[in-house]
């Protein structure tokens, strides 16, 4: 059978019947039919198998044959799977033996140093004291507990997370109001559903922000309206001009230019908000990490009613634990629960160990460590950047788990990250952040992840990354 136009596997014949195959086990049979077709040239070099999931459910087996298949298939050089993309044929019968051509291949620069943001310090994830937390609640949960979980979540960390929120960032918090998600981005989403559901169809969103959240509100088909952030924070003249009576802010520490929403721009957002009967979805993201002062607190404190205060332990202890916070206003939470009929809550027993995490003080106790060590490796990073990068300008505030670095004009940051990744550092461009494109040159630079040995040698090959980037003029007039 002939491939597809559009150069698909999914057309392609697959016998795997064991009357073809004798007694071998189905992926075998799978792993052999795909073999078969690639040396027959009916999957040409270059074409897309289907996905696992979708052949599965073709061939009528598990996704694990599928996928098992696959691997053998790539260990042999049949086939190409790259993170982030389609798996594709990688052989023809045209060009030499798979085995010896997979030998030939030059393997990818393994990454060394991570300046990416998004993650805290991994390293530094109290294992102890989670697994203390773990055992705990493994051997006194009751029996109900182990049965269907509510799907706001257990009222047990409700009220842990409403009590933390009220003491600790200035909340109008209650157990009633709190819904346990998954992360931030569930949390958004399911917020987009109910405003959905309750006639709006716009949201306005940062610009530069997270990606991630514009297509969490595309997801509930909701037109996205990016609005630019200046010193001060989101311009709530320019959100004004829009036809959006929602808007999703990160008021505290915004990703990813660093500013903090002036106290000014506060008071115009809530009473924007009230003007146009609409909401503030405050991002609450790496609040807890401020150096130069305490924390402020969250804009939901100002108008409980008008704002929804999403939040999560992604940046704190890590993105894997799937945990997080919504905080809804009340005449919401009934249109919340409706629109995200289906939603599931995260496992019990986690969100049991998160309540007694918190409960114990051990997340205080483990906030006040990682704000000395981050503060640390953060003076340790804009020194070194001081010394090796000094056509480069540092800007946002002391806070966080990211900075940004200003480039000359003129300046490829594309190339500059290119050129890193070569060398096996990730970077960052703002420029992948910007729903709208902008002449402004900069890197966004995490430290969570890193450790402090490694930050002079990752600036290091920073530095002669940007050589290749900043026009050889800047370069002396920086020097």
């Amino acid at each position: 059978m002939t491939v597809s136009q559009t150069n698909l596997a999914w057309a392609t014949l697959l016998d795997v019947s064991p009357r073809e195959h004798g007694r071998r086990r189905l992926h075998d049979r799978l792993a052999h039919a795909l073999r078969t077709a690639i040396r027959d040239g009916r999957l040409p070099e270059g074409a897309v198998v289907p996905p696992s999931r979708a052949l599965a459910e073709e061939l009528g087996c598990s996704r694990w044959v599928v996928t098992e298949a696959y691997g053998q298939l790539v260990a042999e050089g049949y086939l190409c799977a790259r993170v982030g993309s389609a798996t594709r044929v990688s052989w023809s019968p045209d060009t030499d033996p798979p085995r010896s051509r997979a030998r030939r291949a030059p393997e990818r620069t393994p990454i060394r140093y991570d300046l990416a943001p998004g993650l805290p310090d991994l390293r530094a994830f109290p294992r102890r004291r989670w697994a203390d937390a773990v055992r705990t609640v493994t051997g006194s949960a009751v029996h109900y507990d182990l049965g269907l979980p509510d799907p706001a979540g257990h009222a047990v960390l409700r009220t842990t997370v409403a009590q933390y929120l009220r003491r600790s960032r200035g909340a109008e918090a209650h157990a009633e109001s709190v819904s346990v998600c998954a992360g931030v981005t569930d949390a958004l989403v399911r917020t987009c559903r109910a405003l959905r559901a309750e006639g709006f169809t716009d949201l306005a969103v940062e610009d530069p922000g997270w990606g991630r959240l514009r297509e969490a509100a595309a997801s509930a088909r909701l037109r996205v309206h990016p609005v630019a952030v200046d010193h001060e924070g989101l311009r709530v003249d320019d959100l004004a001009r829009t036809p959006a009576r929602a808007v999703v802010v990160g008021a505290a520490h915004q990703f990813p230019t660093g500013t903090v929403l002036s106290p000014a721009r506060r008071a115009r957002l809530v009473r924007w908000a009230r003007e146009v009967d609409g909401f503030v979805i405050e991002d609450d993201y790496d609040a807890e990490f401020r150096y130069d002062r305490h924390p402020v607190a969250v804009v939901q404190g100002m108008d409980p009613s008008r704002v929804f205060l999403l939040g999560s332990v992604s940046k704190t202890l890590s993105p894997a634990l799937g945990l997080g916070w919504l905080v809804a206003p009340a005449a919401m939470a009934p249109v919340l629960r409706a629109a995200n009929a289906v939603a599931a809550a995260p496992p019990v027993l986690d969100q049991l160990a998160l309540a007694t995490f918190i409960d114990r003080g051990w997340y205080d106790a483990y906030l006040r460590a990682s704000r000395r060590r981050f503060r640390s490796r953060r003076d340790l990073l804009v020194r070194t950047l001081g010394a090796q990068v000094p056509e480069g300008r540092v800007a946002g505030t002391a806070a966080g788990l990211h900075i940004l670095l200003h480039l000359p004009d003129g300046s490829d940051t594309q190339a500059a990250v290119h050129s890193a990744t070569t060398a096996g550092l990730r970077l960052a461009d703002i420029g992948d952040y910007r729903a709208e494109p902008s002449t402004k040159r900069a890197l966004v630079l995490g430290y969570g992840n890193i450790s402090d040995t490694d930050i002079p040698p990752a600036i290091a090959l920073l530095g002669e990354a940007l050589r290749s980037a900043v026009p050889r003029s800047r370069l002396d007039e920086g020097s």
